[in-house]
């Protein structure tokens, strides 16, 4: 072999050599800029975290505060729900019994005093019929307009 190719030769062996020295650098800058960012990222998570923790926990005491809210709530409503219907069926019954005691006499009243006017009045006709003389009926007749 000749001079030139073996100083070629050492040429390409050193620029390997200075190729791999970079790689193993950027390596290790690499994973020196990694644990950096990952050590600012737990100092920020954590000042996050003791920032937004009262918060978290004020909005989970709002939460329950609100179901318990909300399960009184419905029990209210269940209740006056009961309340009314329970209002309603007594009205109804209510209603019943005055329609019982106090609208069927009052119908039978009503039936007994038609019942009372027809015969008066049956009696009364019997009566009036009785004291007309024969020829008065033709003069009522002849005044009927209709």
């Amino acid at each position: 072999m000749n001079d030139s190719s073996n100083i070629w030769l050492a040429i390409i062996a050193i620029s390997t050599l200075v190729m791999a020295l970079v790689q193993v650098g950027a390596i290790i800058a690499g994973a020196m800029a990694a644990r950096k960012l990952g050590a600012r990222m737990g100092r920020l998570e954590a000042q996050v975290q003791g920032q937004l923790q009262p918060l978290v926990d004020r909005l989970n005491v709002i939460g329950a505060d609100a179901a318990r809210i909300s399960a009184l709530a419905v029990k209210q409503a269940e209740k006056a729900d009961a309340a009314f219907t329970s209002a309603a069926h007594r009205v109804d019954q209510t209603l019943a019994v005055v329609q019982n005691a106090v609208v069927a006499p009052a119908r039978e009243g009503m039936a007994l005093a038609s019942a009372l006017r027809a015969a008066v009045g049956s009696i009364r006709k019997g009566s009036v019929t009785r004291r007309r003389p024969k020829g008065s009926g033709d003069e009522d007749d002849a005044l009927f307009i209709g």
